[in-house]
């Protein structure tokens, strides 16, 4: 389950059903392949004639259905976000028809797809094959080859270059405005634990004084006692006010980065984490305070809910983002609700254009993972 997933991303397929894709779609690719092949040919060949127009015709049509038909496949496969294709409206006669189709670039998008999969099905289903009787191909060489057929999909057969700059701008638009909301729920808490905690206590402290300094000539025991209830006042002031401080921006983060501080956080935890950060270089100041709220507030909701008995935490820079994956050996079964803990480190991390992933199924583990980009 994805939170908030980038726009038009081709996520890591499963395993199981890569490899029903890789086998099964040989023979579909090939049939599509001959089909198309023989057509052309037969109606270029015949077009002297006149017979080659109606055959050229319905091969048009064929790419187009079987492109329709990949879309499909490949989007229950592997998982590959293709939305139904917005193709350019035809309207008039046979031959006006079969001419706008003709300049349509998603008939030719198709068409080029169509013909880049029989080569690639043929070493796909060799792979395929294999990973039913050799387990690490299963694991981890399918998926990534899964993965790269619906790149390759999503290149040719998803929206072209204007639609996907549309999608883009609404997906961004979305994250700042959960982003805008985070924020103002953020600055609410911050409003309400002051006036709840370290204004009171200062309320408290003034109001002592104050008594304090109308007995100062009558009653100087009573004074001592005033100011020792000041003074006591004053420090719970001063620690809700640090604790307040650490909750928006935790001094061992500034100072000594993300390392120190998840590692601080696990310390805390009542189950055992294993902490691992690789994050050189450094990554910017809002990219960090990310990272550091999102595991603390996983961690948290681990210990509460999971019932798991360890944890671990992973922290990892590549080019352009950091990257942070928690995994618990609990019952699994998260689920992002409206208003959830999932939900709000969603929220937290569209407030840099950052992406949510959970896998939780039922019996665990669980991981929930953060892609947080480090430039805007």
């Amino acid at each position: 389950m994805a939170a908030d997933r980038a726009p038009l991303e081709q996520p890591r397929p499963k395993a199981v059903r890569t490899i029903t894709y890789l086998i099964s779609g040989f023979p579909l690719h090939l049939a599509q392949f001959v089909l198309i092949v023989v057509g052309i040919a037969v109606g270029i060949a015949t077009v002297v004639i006149w017979v080659g127009i109606p055959i050229l015709m319905a091969m048009t049509s064929v790419v187009r259905g079987s492109g329709n038909l990949e879309r499909r496949f490949v989007r229950s496969m592997l998982g590959t976000p293709l939305p139904e294709v917005e193709r350019a409206p035809v309207e008039g006669g046979i031959l006006r028809r079969w001419r706008l189709r003709l300049v349509d670039p998603t008939t030719w998008r198709d068409f080029g797809y169509l013909m880049l999969s029989l080569p690639l099905s043929i070493a796909e289903a060799a792979i395929g094959i294999a990973s039913i009787v050799l387990l690490p191909m299963a694991i981890w060489v399918s998926p990534w080859i899964g993965w790269m057929h619906g790149s390759l999909a999503l290149a040719l057969l998803g929206p072209n270059r204007a639609k996907r700059l549309e999608v883009k701008a609404q997906h961004l638009q979305a994250s700042r405005a959960r982003g805008v909301d985070a924020a103002e729920a953020e600055r609410r808490r911050i409003e309400r634990d002051l006036h709840d905690g370290a204004q009171q206590r200062l309320v408290a402290v003034a109001m002592s004084l104050g008594r304090a300094k109308n007995k100062l000539d009558k009653d100087p025991q009573a004074v001592r006692e005033l100011i020792d209830e000041a003074h006591l006042d004053a420090k719970l002031a001063v620690s809700e006010l640090r604790d307040l401080a650490r909750g928006i921006y935790p001094a061992v983060l500034g100072d000594r980065g993300l390392d120190a501080a998840l590692s601080a956080q696990a310390a805390k935890s009542p189950i055992p984490v294993d902490v691992r950060t690789d994050v050189e270089p450094r990554p910017p100041a809002a990219v960090e305070t990310t990272a550091y709220f999102i595991v603390g507030e996983t961690l948290t909701n681990i210990a509460k809910h999971s019932g798991a008995t360890e944890a671990s935490v992973k922290v990892w820079r590549t080019d352009d983002k950091v990257i942070v994956e928690i995994t618990d050996d609990g019952h699994g079964g998260a689920e992002l609700r409206p208003g959830g803990g999932l939900s709000g480190l969603a929220d937290r991390a569209a407030t840099i254009d950052g992406v949510i992933t959970v896998v939780s199924p039922a019996g665990g583990p669980t991981v929930v993972r953060a892609d947080l980009p480090c430039t805007w």
